[in-house]
């Protein structure tokens, strides 16, 4: 290989890649290591560019299970919206089927641990679509994924086990607020993310959006992260409940007020409450 050659790849293979700001100036070569599961995606706009039948297939090949391709595409094309997390969480339960039928459970562990973000993020809701996992497993095999380096594996992870907690509200608290004092901040932010009342691109928490109170042993813990990261999941979630229970929200102000003079504090009740007025007493 040309000195040059491998400075290239040396960049390419790099975790410090910023990427393309638009889909048409991905380099070409670069599509295709994403497409082949060689590299990690940079960005949100490489997230969205790569296609997942391409990878999928790739994997199954490069992992001599090509047998699950197949009933896995029919899952997708039978899918009435096609959107890059739809096709995610289609691959993710296809797989899942497979490796139960095929009694297979290696293959989780190879994606698990894939150097595709992706292929990480499909074994996630393969987690998640598990129903056989009680909550409690459920939580303990995805904390993997919600600590992962990657944005789009972490998102992935409380999206793929937000029914499961939504219909084990109460079980899934007590867990996550012993989440909520991690020393890693991405399993504390998950605590907050994946309760969330609304959300995003996601269904709503009925129960948290009529009793937002049922989160505070996570709240509580969360008032003064120093994480900005967990603080603008903790102002989200508030901005949610304040939609349904602003007084919830005007009383945890007040208290929190009082309670946590810290700049941490200060900047959550103040994204917390942007959307609705609140006496600054």
């Amino acid at each position: 290989m040309a000195k040059s050659d491998e400075n290239s790849t040396n960049q390419l293979l790099s975790p410090k890649r910023t990427g393309a700001r638009k889909t048409s100036e991905i380099p070409v070569h670069v599509l295709e290591q994403l497409n082949n599961g060689k590299i990690e995606t940079a960005n949100l706009v490489e997230w969205l560019a790569v296609d997942q039948r391409i990878l999928l297939n790739q994997l199954l090949i490069q992992y001599q299970r090509t047998i699950y391709l197949a009933p896995i595409l029919q899952g997708i094309d039978q899918l009435k919206k096609q959107t890059v997390n739809t096709i995610n969480e289609a691959i993710g339960t296809g797989i899942l089927e497979q490796t139960i039928q095929h009694n297979d459970s290696a293959f989780y562990q190879i994606m698990a641990v894939h150097q595709a973000d992706l292929v990480r993020c499909w074994a996630a809701y393969s987690v998640g679509k598990n129903t056989s996992l009680s909550i409690a497993d459920t939580l303990k095999q995805i904390q993997q994924f919600a600590a992962d380096a990657h944005f789009g594996v972490r998102e992935i992870s409380w999206l793929a086990v937000r029914e499961k907690i939504s219909s084990n509200l109460e079980e899934s608290i007590a867990i996550l607020s012993t989440w909520a004092v991690s020393n890693n901040e991405h399993i504390r932010r998950f605590a907050s993310e994946s309760t969330r009342p609304r959300g995003v691109w996601c269904t709503h928490i009925e129960v948290l959006k009529r009793t937002p109170m049922l989160a505070l042993p996570i709240l509580n813990a969360l008032k003064s992260d120093p994480s900005r990261y967990v603080q603008n999941s903790v102002a989200n979630w508030l901005n949610d409940a304040a939609k349904t229970c602003p007084l919830f929200v005007q009383d945890l102000y007040d208290r929190w007020s009082r309670e946590s003079n810290t700049k941490a504090t200060t900047y959550i009740l103040k994204r917390a409450i942007r959307s609705l007025h609140v006496d600054n007493r």
